[in-house]
């Protein structure tokens, strides 16, 4: 069970709040908010519901079944009122109301809400109470929940997001794996609790890849589009522009001329994507060379996602023609490296946070990012908020860094007008032997070999 600490830490920390707090809890499917959920009410008294995908009326009929069930009562009436009046602690503790799924009920019947918000101000129910609003639909909390509560929406006391398991919580979740096996685990799957479940650690990634993956049946054989088709409609739209992105057409008037579709409807649907946490707009790090930056890039954000599209969407035909072991070397072994080295960049990323918060870079950072160019990038631009720069350099494929790479990379610095006293050369086989010695004379230089991440 991969469970985020920090999480469980907030909750605590509304349910010690005096008072009755009213709290959203929520992320994407698979995120593992049930185990959350479990481990939070575990030492609790506490009440449970998971609403189902039914009409008002029925949902109602299912709640009422299970007060009764929990607390041995007789209703008098079937609402909502009553049932949370019914509802107890037994002592003078405090009470949790987990409404789980609550957005299949609140978008069919209104009184849900408003006996909720009864609750809160314990027109209901007399001892103290904490409520939370689950919910694996991020675009109802993100768009609608706003608009659904109205003017009651300040009577909420806090949202929590369950995001993806960073690159550190991964290798955790694999203790028996070299670092190099958690990059690929990460870049492909991402810190998707529920999909690092089912990963086997005592196999291949390509055995994994294949029985997940490439197997029909498999736990992510089709679950891109399940996400995808799960929130949002018209998915041969989005595979069509998710298709694209993948395959490197990641600015708008090129998703124009390689779709079809006009610029307003592409602009309407990355929206779209973009509110669900399925694409991005990445942004280059400010600096004085914005002539020379590449400007309106997307890309997927959702890793799985970004995967499936890359390698498994525009094969689909071969996928059920081959083996899933032939599959994978006919049209991911080749081109894997150089897809990983994204989320090489961004492990990198991560370690130099982590020396930022135990205070081990030359400055404290206020802001990282990457220069996106039209003729190059610059991995990484970790910025003081007196502008000095650290600049980080990343080799995921190659099987050395080089001095050359370092002289590419001061020619794209120029282009960036980035200038730094600070090189960080993350690598993730081995350095040249001149670039060691190099580093060994001048201390504006760290060399950071990958099993140090």
């Amino acid at each position: 069970m991969n469970v985020k600490t920090a999480d469980i830490k907030e909750l605590e920390s509304y349910y010690e709040k005096s008072g009755n707090q009213l709290v959203v809890l929520y992320g994407r499917k698979d995120c593992k908010k049930e185990e959350l959920i479990r481990e939070f009410v575990k030492d609790k008294k506490f009440f449970y519901y998971r609403c189902r995908q039914a009409s008002a009326q029925d949902q109602l009929r299912m709640m009422g079944k299970e007060i009764i069930r929990q607390y041995d009562v007789r209703l008098q009436k079937e609402t909502y009122d009553e049932f949370f009046n019914r509802i107890k602690s037994g002592d003078g503790s405090k009470l949790v109301v987990v409404i789980d799924e609550a957005q299949y009920a609140m978008k069919k019947d209104e009184t849900l809400l408003k006996s909720i918000l009864k609750l809160k101000a314990k027109r209901l129910y007399p001892g103290p109470v904490m409520i939370v609003l689950a919910s694996s639909s991020i675009v109802w909390v993100e768009q609608d929940l706003e608009e659904t509560f109205g003017d009651e929406f300040k009577k909420i006391n806090g949202q929590i997001k369950v995001e993806d398991l960073n690159f550190l919580e991964v290798v955790r979740a694999f203790p028996s794996l070299p670092v190099s096996e958690c990059i690929k685990i990460y870049g492909s799957i991402g810190g998707v609790p529920g999909y690092m479940d089912e990963w086997n650690s005592r196999t291949s990634f390509k055995d994994n890849i294949c029985r997940l993956a490439l197997t029909d049946g498999g736990y992510l054989f089709d679950m891109a589009e399940r996400l995808i088709s799960s929130e949002l409609r018209e998915l041969s739209v989005y595979n069509t522009i998710l298709s694209a992105i993948a395959q490197g057409h990641n600015k708008l008037n090129d998703l124009f001329l390689t779709t079809g579709f006009s610029r307003a409807k592409i602009s309407v649907y990355m929206k779209n994507l973009s509110h669900f946490d399925i694409v991005e707009k990445v942004v280059s790090f400010e600096t004085g060379g914005w002539d020379n930056a590449k400007k309106g890039v997307y890309q997927i954000k959702d890793t799985y996602v970004n995967f499936w599209f890359k390698f498994v969407f525009p094969y689909l035909s071969d996928l059920y023609l081959m083996t899933p072991s032939a599959f994978y070397d006919a049209h991911i072994a080749k081109e894997l490296d150089d897809y990983l080295s994204r989320y090489f960049r961004n492990v990198c990323m991560e370690y130099l946070q982590l020396l930022n918060q135990i205070g081990k870079v030359p400055f404290p950072i206020h802001k990282m990012g990457t220069w996106i160019g039209k003729t190059g990038n610059v991995d990484i631009v970790a910025q003081s908020s007196d502008r000095q720069n650290i600049v980080g350099l990343c080799n995921w494929k190659e099987p050395e860094l080089t001095m050359q790479m370092c002289e590419d990379m001061y020619e794209t610095m120029q282009k960036a007008k980035i200038n730094s006293e600070h090189f960080y050369l993350f690598s993730a086989k081995s350095f040249e032997a001149d670039l060691v010695e190099h580093a060994k004379r001048d201390t504006r230089f760290e060399l950071i070999d990958m099993n140090e991440l």
